[in-house]
């Protein structure tokens, strides 16, 4: 079976979150020290080395091979902004875990998603939503913990308008690729 380049770019950018992700979670662990925080990290980073896995997995049944993304997601966020604090470092984390999340449930809801292809889709977002809740708890109980409510709170909407930038630059680079084909408003 001949690969679809454009499904192909798509997953390879999923993908691509998902190890820059791993990234990111390698940071928090040399700022969480604490054994229940090390716990949670070392699940959430196999989670997301897996799911980077499930992507490839996927790429390779599709009869195609990862594409190397240079612009991805997180790349492009990582460019407008250094966290420079464990606040930020989970505030960060949050926002793109939620997106990652969102993300997911959109493209399971088109009606021409593969069954093999939601199964990904279900599996992965699945895991998103514990990996939301346990840092935003975490980021919650650190920033109660240093009186930092207010950082926590400007963290979080500093990072939600750098990723709305990103995702809206993302999203006009899908329907260019996509253009050609009905789907729904989505960005790689």
């Amino acid at each position: 079976m001949a690969a679809d380049p454009e499904t192909i770019l798509l997953m390879s950018y999923y993908r691509d979150a998902e190890l820059r992700g791993a990234s990111l979670l390698l940071r928090l662990m040399s700022y969480l020290e604490d054994g229940d925080s090390q716990t949670k990290l070392a699940l959430h980073l196999s989670e997301e080395a897996r799911h980077a896995w499930l992507w490839t997995k996927r790429i390779h049944e599709l009869g195609g091979t990862p594409v190397r993304v240079t612009d991805g997601y997180q790349s492009r966020i990582g460019r407008r902004t250094l966290p420079r604090s464990v606040i930020d470092l989970l505030a960060l984390t949050v926002v793109v875990e939620e997106r990652s999340y969102d993300r997911y449930r959109e493209h399971a809801s088109r009606a021409d998603v593969d069954a093999e292809t939601l199964a990904v889709l279900r599996e992965v977002t699945k895991d998103e939503k514990w990996h939301i809740a346990w840092i935003r708890g975490k980021l919650e109980q650190l920033a109660a913990a240093q009186g930092a409510q207010a950082q926590a709170d400007a963290a979080l909407e500093k990072y939600r308008q750098i990723e709305r930038e990103v995702y809206g630059e993302l999203l006009e680079k899908e329907r260019q690729a996509f253009a050609n084909r009905t789907l729904g408003q989505t960005a790689p």
